[in-house]
């Protein structure tokens, strides 16, 4: 068996997606402005859009495609709107990711509940593009709580303890619907990793609480990326967090991790402490315009196969892709596959 393949999350939108401003307030570009559209008109865009960039994948021969996140302006404050408690117009500003940037960002001003479904639609329209199981993600409790404010909780930990209760509704009802692979994103781990320990992956596994074993429980986290395209002056998270994880999430209840290794590698020793997980290995970048070769994807994923039984190695981008454009997502996702077959 060939190494299975997957994408991580965010995929380009094509051009005829409304444009809305994104995560450090950029506008994307759109040939429409989403505000200019009828509600009917902005989601028949998006199911369109979605089906596409499902198909797309799966046409490059990636086995586990994403939904692209085409519908998420904002991967977090799109799910956070869906919940009680979170007034998106209302601005407070924070210093985030350890002092890598600041903005005024949208707030949490009352106690958390889940609100009304919305992911189960997402994921019909992207699974009807694909006779493949298509993954959908999640912002993770932690990453949340560094990408928005609080006016409401005391502390960090019963905040998150309170998100991790109302993202599990929305999980649980994704799992019921048939969606097979779920993903919780939690790059912050990798920024603030005494919480991750203290309380983050407790919270990681209430995120997945009462999800069936025939769901695979899937974690993301890297170390964090610039705002623009081949950026290198930018402040990363220390990559021996990963080391610092590892024995904790191989403990917990989550069935596959995500981590980066193509921007910079890893000693791949660390994928020995993952003894009953599996990883998804990042061989492609996604924030360098340059396309790697079929060679080094391969000489990458024959190394990895040294420290990690072969059932148990994935092969994706180190994050999501939509910084790329499409032409460089095609180029390096046509690499990765034909590499993970050949390995």
């Amino acid at each position: 068996m060939p190494v299975a393949t997957t994408c991580i999350g965010a995929y380009p939108k094509p051009a005829y997606v409304p444009h809305a401003a994104w995560f450090h307030g950029d506008a994307q570009t759109g040939e429409a402005d989403a505000a200019e559209l009828s509600p009917g008109e902005r989601q028949a865009i998006l199911d369109r859009a979605t089906r596409e960039v499902v198909a797309e994948q799966d046409s490059f021969g990636i086995d586990i495609p994403t939904d692209g996140e085409i519908r998420r302006a904002n991967y977090i404050h799109y799910h956070c709107a869906h919940l009680e408690g979170f007034e998106l117009d209302t601005l407070t500003e924070c210093t985030m990711r350890n002092g890598a940037w600041t903005a005024e960002v949208p707030t949490f001003t009352g106690r958390i509940s889940s609100g009304a479904p919305f992911l189960v639609r997402d994921w019909t329209v992207a699974q009807s593009a694909t006779s493949k199981p298509v993954k959908i993600t999640v912002p993770g409790p932690l990453t949340v709580s560094d990408s928005t404010a609080n006016l409401f909780y005391p502390d960090r930990r019963s905040w998150c303890a309170d998100l991790a209760e109302a993202l599990n509704v929305e999980i649980r009802r994704l799992a019921e619907a048939g969606c097979r692979h779920i993903q919780v994103d939690e790059p912050l781990f990798a920024r603030l990793p005494d919480e991750a320990l203290e309380f983050g992956i407790e919270n990681l596994e209430r995120c997945f609480h009462g999800v069936p074993d025939g769901v695979t429980r899937t974690m993301h986290m890297c170390c964090g990326y610039p705002d623009r395209l081949d950026e290198t002056d930018y402040v990363k998270a220390d990559p021996e967090v990963y080391t610092k994880l590892a024995g904790a999430v191989n403990a917990s209840l989550v069935d596959a991790v995500s981590i980066e290794d193509a921007h910079r590698h890893n000693d791949l020793r660390l994928l020995e402490t993952f003894a009953d997980t599996t990883v998804i290995l990042g061989v492609v970048e996604i924030a360098s315009s340059r396309v790697e070769t079929f060679e080094e994807i391969v000489s990458r994923l024959r190394e990895a196969l040294d420290h990690i039984d072969a059932g148990r190695l994935m092969a994706a981008p180190d994050c999501g892709l939509i910084m790329l454009g499409a032409d460089l997502v095609r180029a390096k996702l046509r690499s990765l596959v034909k590499a993970a077959r050949a390995v």
